[in-house]
This record gives structure tokens, sequence and C-alpha cells, in this order.
């Protein structure tokens, strides 16, 4: 079962069905039945064993009995120790081993190796009674109470099963001995009692099974009880007060109650179980007791004393119940091991063994065993380990392993026997071994020789015919105690009949299994086919083999039987192990001083070896070291050379790219000029066809103007047809030229107003081109440059119009000179005519024309005055154009020097020319001011145009009033 590490020997289920307790030697656990968990489990010491832990009937108690005579009671819920029995008294102090609790849970009964039973009252918690069994009893293997309808569970039968096999059911009231059941010659083995108290139910010694009946075994049972007020419940008590203190109580409980309520010693609460005649059923043919026999009854008298065996063990009756059956039940076979070894279980002294360690002798032990469960290899160093630091021989022996192998892969799980085991089976079977140490036992083999010479001459005739000694033949079979030989099964039945026997048994084995194996021995010749045949498994029955063993000691002489060389079976001793020094000490110390001599050598050795491969890892290590430092070198020197072959590809990729990026730079550079030269073309011929439509539409306009005036010029001849018939028509005629002046003035005022205009724009060009200039001062030279050259071409093609239209305006005047010649002419050859209405005009024009003097002067005076505010605004916007292209660099201010020098200059004979000289504003001007002069300077342009059509118009119409 998981979590125990030994046998569960008690199984204790709750009254609920809920919870389960289950005990082992080592441990205790809590088990939880509706999930099947363990819920809390009770670990303790070593030295400490658990004799029983159980529930309480009727309660929430559990009841802890450990080997050291201490129980505690708990809570089942919290595990709360609730209290703790006090020890029993030093006069009657004994082993308990066995418990019984009454079916209500007040009374304790506890045993042990002792014919004396302790009742303890759990309600007081205090030992109230000590019964005394026969002297016939010398320990109790079992206790039970017996059930009785009437008690209420307080039960007043106790069945006592003893050493002997006979169960006794007593009364621990009145300590009477009610009935027995079972005998010496059909002892118990165990027995159990049904529920209600009506039957039980035993298993004998022989393998059989009785059932008895309670009914026919006495008549006490099942009976009202008397009142006794000790055991009264409380409440009854109560009732009962009066009639305590009016009735004295019987006897027996007056013997109880007159014990002292103190501290109460072992004398005053012995009680002796008297000795009267047993109740026995009365044996009728009508009324027998039917026994149905499994197995031929066994018969005869055994010493009991000398046989006893611990825990109620018997070794004769073993010995007969193993004739019978030929093996122990497995169930059971470790149990009755331990008994018949009589192991101590000394767990102090196992403990100071296992905590020396690992022996040196077996570190290397998986080398030469290679066992593939490390479980079974730690097993079996621990074990081989604590024989050599008991004994220093075991340290030296050889074949030690293989003689313990197969008691450890037995008990892996416990150590503890598993070492008593071995060591018990080297102190009794293994006698006179290492008297020739280190050679085999020659003295036991010689024994074994005997024997075979005895029983089988031919066969040891055959061994030694073909040279074949006992070390062939024998030696084998004892060094690993017939485990290669035979199968587990077979080798259980074999030492089960070893251990229950005298240590010769293992001798005569040897001799039985050559005898049962002469058949296929003398067809052996070959040294290799014996040695082969003692080393592994044989079609053999090993019944037949024992069944010759038990016949080797029956028919071998006292003289070579190996009994009387052999003492008989010596159990370890209780508490420490005894010394075991049955070898030649001087040989075992010799081996161990030269042993000690040579590992101080080999360690020598070794540590001088582990300095040269150190210093041999060390040189390994730089040499390495220094073959992966130039592979890194190399591996450097290589990485190096492609990624300098990977930068030349790159920068001639980059080249190569940068090749492309230049080719499509002056491509797209190209294109851009292209674009530009387009551009500027489109731009040109824009303006020119601008200019064109200008010029036709000012051509237009004059054709226009022309037709007006030649239709004026009509209207004026008539009119002038008319004033020769009417003064009247003279004065209209002189109205009308006054009106024609005003037209040329206002036309004068109109090309004012376009020069000013004109200059207002060249203003604002240059103030954007200062604001220009500051904003793309780190604009490429070319783009300036070309800029520049594009506005001189745009000032040239505007000076060329200019040019044009003044020139045109030359022709015009040259034509009205030449007009007003002829219209002079004509005046004065009709001066005469008209002398007194000349005259009259003369003066009236000379007053205009020094009014218009005057005018003209004062005028000449603001130009000039303007010019110079002109010249003063232009001298500040150069200073201020001159210090922005400081910073950029010579040829930048060269063309823009040449720029400036290429812009439209005034000329001194023409209005034009004059409005262009003056055309400098300042800069701190602001917008508003610059939209208020551009509508002033719109509006003298129109006036302007308006004067010059008027004075075009005028003479036109000059000649034709001359030619009238």
């Amino acid at each position: 079962m998981r979590g125990h590490e030994s046998s569960v020997f008690s199984i204790s289920v709750h009254a609920s069905g809920r919870y389960a307790i289950t005990t082992s030697s080592d441990t205790a656990q809590l088990w939880d039945l509706d999930t099947f968990q363990r819920k809390r489990k009770l670990n303790i010491l070593q030295s400490v064993g658990i004799q029983k832990v159980f529930f309480l009937p009727l309660s929430n108690t559990i009841l802890s009995c450990f080997k050291d005579n201490s129980i505690f009671a708990w809570e089942c819920d919290t595990l709360f120790c609730k209290y703790q029995l006090p020890p029993p008294p030093e006069s009657s102090s004994i082993l308990y081993k066995v418990f019984a609790v009454t079916r209500d849970g007040r009374i304790l009964a506890a045993g042990g190796k002792s014919n004396h039973l302790h009742l303890w009252c759990l309600e007081a918690k205090q030992l109230f009674r000590i019964i005394q069994m026969p002297t016939k009893v010398r320990a109790i293997r079992y206790l039970e109470f017996l059930p009785d309808s009437f008690d209420a569970g307080s039960n007043q039968v106790l069945g006592v099963l003893s050493q002997d096999g006979i169960m006794r059911f007593i009364n621990v009231q009145t300590c009477k001995l009610l009935f027995e059941i079972g005998s010496l010659d059909e002892g118990i083995s165990s027995s159990v009692i049904s529920p209600h108290g009506r039957y039980i139910a035993s298993i004998m010694e022989n393998g059989s099974l009785n059932i008895y009946s309670v009914q026919a075994l006495t008549q006490e049972i099942n009976k009202p009880p008397s009142i006794v007020p000790s055991r009264l419940p409380l409440h009854r008590k109560r009732r009962k007060t009066k009639l305590l203190r009016h009735k004295p109580p019987p006897p027996l409980v007056k013997v109880i109650e007159d014990l002292p309520k103190s501290k109460l010693t072992s004398g005053d609460l012995k009680m002796k179980v008297t000795s009267g005649r047993v109740q026995r059923p009365a044996k009728s043919r009508e009324k027998q007791i039917q026994t149905r026999i499994l197995k031929q009854d066994l018969t005869g008298h055994f010493e009991n004393k000398e046989n006893e065996l611990s825990d109620g063990l018997n070794k004769k009756r073993l010995q007969i119940l193993l004739k019978g059956y030929g093996e122990y039940p497995t169930k059971y076979r470790m149990f009755i091991w331990r008994s018949l070894l009589q192991l101590p279980e000394n767990h102090t002294a196992f403990s100071s063994l296992i905590d020396k360690g690992i022996h040196v002798a077996f570190l290397n032990l998986q080398k030469k065993y290679p066992i593939k469960s490390r479980k079974l290899l730690r097993v079996l160093q621990r074990t081989l380990s604590a024989l050599a630091h008991w004994s220093a021989i075991f340290s030296d022996t050889p074949y030690l392993p293989l003689l313990a192998f197969p008691f450890v892969k037995l008990f892996q799980n416990n150590q503890l026997i598993c070492f008593e085991v071995v060591a018990t089976l080297i102190i009794n079977w293994c006698q006179h071994w290492f008297e020739y140490f280190p050679n085999p036992p020659i003295n036991i083999l010689s024994m074994i020789e005997n024997v075979l010479a005895f029983h089988d001459k031919e066969l040891l005739q055959h061994y030694r015919d073909h040279d074949i000694t006992s070390q062939v033949y024998a030696w084998p079979l004892l060094e690993t105690v017939f485990s290669e030989v035979l199968t587990r099964e077979e080798w259980l039945k074999l030492f089960d009949n070893v251990f229950s026997n005298h240590p010769s048994f293992l001798l005569l084995t040897v001799v039985a299994y050559n005898i049962c194996s002469r058949a296929p021995l003398l067809n052996c010749s070959l040294k290799d086919d014996f040695e082969y045949f003692f080393h592994h498994r044989n079609n053999l029955d090993i019944s037949a083999v024992i069944r010759e063993v038990y016949h080797l000691m029956d028919t071998t002489p006292a003289d070579i039987h190996p009994d009387n060389m052999l003492d008989v079976f010596v159990a370890l001793t209780k508490g420490q192990y005894p010394v075991f020094n049955q070898y030649p000490k001087f040989i075992v110390d010799y081996q161990t001083q030269e042993r000690e001599r040579i590992r101080n050598d080999e360690l020598d050795y070794l540590r001088e070896r582990q300095t040269v491969e150190n210093m041999q890892a060390e040189v390994d290590q730089q040499r390495v070291e220094d073959e992966a430092w130039y592979q890194k070198q190399e591996l450097l020197r290589k990485a190096e050379e492609t990624r300098r072959e990977m930068l030349l590809q790159e920068e001639e990729k980059m080249i190569q790219q940068r090749q492309r990026l230049a080719a499509v730079k002056r491509e797209l550079k190209a294109k851009e000029m292209h674009l530009q030269e387009a551009a500027r073309r489109r731009f040109l011929k824009l303006q020119q066809d601008q200019r064109e439509m200008e010029l036709r539409r000012l051509e237009d306009e004059i054709e226009r103007k022309v037709h007006m005036r030649d239709q004026e010029m009509a209207t004026a001849v008539k009119d002038l047809e008319m004033r020769h018939l009417e003064l009247e028509s003279q004065k209209r005629l002189y109205e009308k030229n006054l009106t024609r002046n005003q037209e040329t003035a206002a036309k004068e005022m109109r090309e004012d107003a376009d020069a000013y205009r004109r200059k207002v724009n060249l203003e604002e060009h240059t103030f954007h081109r200062l604001i220009e200039t500051d904003q793309t001062q780190n604009q490429k030279t070319q783009k300036l440059i070309e800029e520049n050259l594009a506005k001189a071409e745009q000032a040239c093609l505007n000076t060329d119009w200019r040019i044009q239209a003044l020139h045109k305006q030359r022709c015009d005047d040259l034509q009205r000179n030449e007009c007003y010649q002829e219209m002079a002419k004509l005046l004065r050859k009709n001066r005469r005519k008209e002398i007194e209405v000349l005259n009259a005009m003369m003066e009236k024009e000379a007053k205009t024309w020094e009014e218009a003097e005057e005018k003209d002067f004062r005028l000449k005076s603001e130009k000039k005055a303007s010019a110079l505010s002109d010249a003063s605004r232009q001298w500040f916007l150069e200073k201020e154009i001159n210090d922005a292209l400081e910073h950029t660099e010579g040829p930048r201010s060269q063309y823009e020097q040449v720029a400036s020098s290429c812009l439209p200059r005034t000329s001194p004979g023409s209005d034009v020319s004059e409005v262009d000289a003056s055309t400098w504003i300042s800069l701190n001007q602001r917008k508003t001011q610059w939209d208020t002069m551009e509508q002033d300077l719109l509006d003298r342009v129109r006036n302007l145009r308006q004067r010059l059509t008027a004075r075009a118009r005028h003479s036109c119409r000059t000649p034709h009033l001359l030619a009238t």
C-alpha cells in the first residue's frame, strides 16, 4: 500500500464507514473512504515502533499504541491529542502487543508476553484492574470481548488466546473462567467472534476451520445481568443514590470499591482467575460439533518452551506444517522467516552502521555487477557496506555480493531485515567458512565430499576421474546459496526448509542436488560442462531435492554428519550485534594493510596521473586555443578580404549608381532647361501676342478714333460753313476748340497716369525682386542668372516697345507740326478775312497759353521735386539690395549689377522716360498704399489716354478746317 514501507498488519474502520486507518510497523495513515485519498500520516522515530492504531467503537476517538507502552487518544477530525494514559506500575510492567475494547469504548484490555492482563478505564484514564491468568499461560496472542445482548455495550466476557493454542473466556468483573475452546493437540491459530456474539470461528493449527456455538458452550451469556452500581450509567447512578446508601454492594464489588481512589499499587489491583471447573458443552451423539478435516490431523506432544518463537509461533509445528505442504504460505513467509530467525530488529545499531556510508570496497560495485535497477544496486551497496563495517573480513570477501543478492532482492523495501537475515545466515549457516580465508572453506567442502562419498561413490569417482573437485560441484552452489541454479519460487521453497532446520541442512542440500542430478553429471566429461552445469539452471524438481535432503539427514552416519561439526542455531543479540571474528585475523589484517598500501600507492599514482592529465589537458587546451585563435584569425582575414571585396563591389555599384544618377540629373536638367526655354518662348510669344493684340487694339481704336475724327471733321466742316453764315457758329467753334484743348490736357494727364502706373509697376517689381532676393539667397547662381537674363530680355522688350511707341508718337508729332504749319498758313490767309474774330481769338489764346505755361512750369517744378525724392528712394533701395547681396557669391553680384544696369532708364525727350526715372518708392509703404496708388495710376492712365485721343482728333481735324 502506498505510504507504507512494510506490510500492513491492522486496518480499522470508523463507525460511520467514512474513514479507515491502516497500520504498519513504521507508520499509520488515515484514509478518506469516499475519495480514497490519504488525509494524514503518523510519522514516528525508528526506535519507537507502532503496535496498533484503531478507532474506538461508537466514538470519534483514535487510540494509538506504541511499542514503548505509551497510549495516546486523538480527536479524529482535528487530530488533537485528547489525553495520554499513564505508564503501568513497574511491578507489573509488560510490553503490550494485543488490545481489545468494549463496544461502548469505556474499557481497554491490553496484554503481551505475560500472563497478566491490564484493564484500563478510558473515562477515568487509569488502570483499574490487573487480571492474572493461569500459570500455563505465558503469552497472550489475541484478545476480544464477547458481545452480549443485555450488557448495553459494556461487555463483561473477554476471550483470551494464549500461546498454547487455547482460547479462554473470562468474566472481567467476577474474574471467573467461563469456558475455553481449543486444546494442546488441536490448537487455535486465530479466532474471530460474530457481531452478535453467537458464534466463534477459529482456524486451527492443523489448517482446519472450527465454528463454535456460544450458547452451547455456556449458559451465562445473553442473560439479564445483575445490577452493578459501578457499571451503571450516570443518570441511573443518580436514580439509585438512595439504594446505594441503604444497601451495601455485593462482596466482589465491595472489594473493588474498597480500593483507594488515589494511586493504586499493582499488588492491590491484581486478581487471580479462579481455576474452577470449566464448563464445557455436553458431548452427546445428538449434539456433536461437526468438524471438516482439511488435512490429516497432526498428533504428538511437543516441548513448547524449547520450540517457542516470537510472535506466538512454534518451530516444531511450523516444521510439521512445512513437511505437510512443502512450503510456507506466500502471504506469511516473511513473517515466519523473521520469527524463525528471531531477528532482534536493532534499529539503532543498524543506523550506526548505515551512517558510516558506503564502504570503500563497494564504491565501484556497479562495474563488477551491472544491475539495471538503481534502487536494488543502492540497497545492495548499503547492505554490503553495513556488513563490511560490522566485520572487516566482509570487505575482502569476493563472493559476499553473490551471497547477499537474493536476500537484498527479497527484502529491498526493508534494509534492516535484509541486513539481519544475511548476518544470521552468515553466523549460523556459514559456520567455519572463513577459517581458510581467502581460500574456499576446505573443511566445509570436505564434509560435503565425505557425505557424497558415503551416499554416491560412483558419482564421486566420476568427479575424481575427470579431476573435478568440490570447488567445482559444491562451492558455486554455496557461495550463491543456490540463487543461480534455482528460480525464485524454488529458491523460496528451499529456504523455507533451510531456515526451519539445523544449519547442516544447507550442506546436505548441496549433496542432494548432486545426487538428484547424477544422470546428466555422469554424462559430462569436460570441466567446462561441469562448471556450466553448476552455474546455470537445470531441469530439476526442487521438491525431490528437499525430500532427498531429509533422507540424507536421517541416513547419514553420525561420524560424518555435519550436525556434529556445526553448532546449533544462534540468533542475533538484542541491542547490539555480536562480534564476528571467526576468521584468520592476521591474514585479514595483512591483506588489509597490503590493500591499504596498494590503495595509497594507487592514490599516489592516480594523483600523479591526474596531474599529468591536467598538464596534458592544459597543453591540449592551449593547443586547441591556439589553433582556434589561428583559425579565428584566418577566418577574420578571409572575412576582411570578403568585406573588402564586398566594399569594392559596393563602391563600384555606388559609382555606377552615381553616374546613372548624374546622367539622370543631366537629363532632368536638360529637360528642365528645355521646359524653361519652352516656357520662356511660350511666355515671350504670349507677350508678343499680347503686344500685337494691344497694337491691334490700339490700331483699331485709332482707326475708330480716326473714323470718329473724320466724322467730327466733317461735322466741323459743316460747323465752319455754318460759322461763315453766322457769328454764333464761330463762338461755338471757339468753344469746341477750348473743349479740344481740354481733351488734349486730359490726354496728357492720361499719359502721365500711364507713366506713373508703369513707374509703380517697376517699383513693385523692384520691391518684389528685393524680397525674392532675401528669400532666394541660397538658390543656385545659374537660376538667378537665368531669371536676371529673362528679366533683362523682358526689360529690353519693354524698352523696344516703348521706343516704338515713342517713335510712333514722334511721327504723330511731326504730322501734327506739319498740320499746324498748314493750319498756320491757312490761318494767315484767312486772317485777313476774319481779322476781328482772329484778334479776339488770339488774345484769348495768348491768355490761355500764359496760364498753360505757368501750369507747365509748376508741373516741371513738381516733377523735379518728385525726381529728387525718387533718387533718394532709389539710393536707399540700392543700398538695401547691396547689403542683402553681400553674402552671395561674386558672380551673383556681378549678374545682379548687369541686371540692374539693364533696367529701363529715363530719356529726356519723352514723358515716358521721365516717368521711368522716378519709379522708386519707399519700402515702408503698406499694401493699402500700393492699392490706392494703383487705382490712382489707372485713373491717370485713363485720363492720359483721353487727352491723347483728343489731341489726335484735334490734329486730324485742323487740316480740314484750314482747307476750308
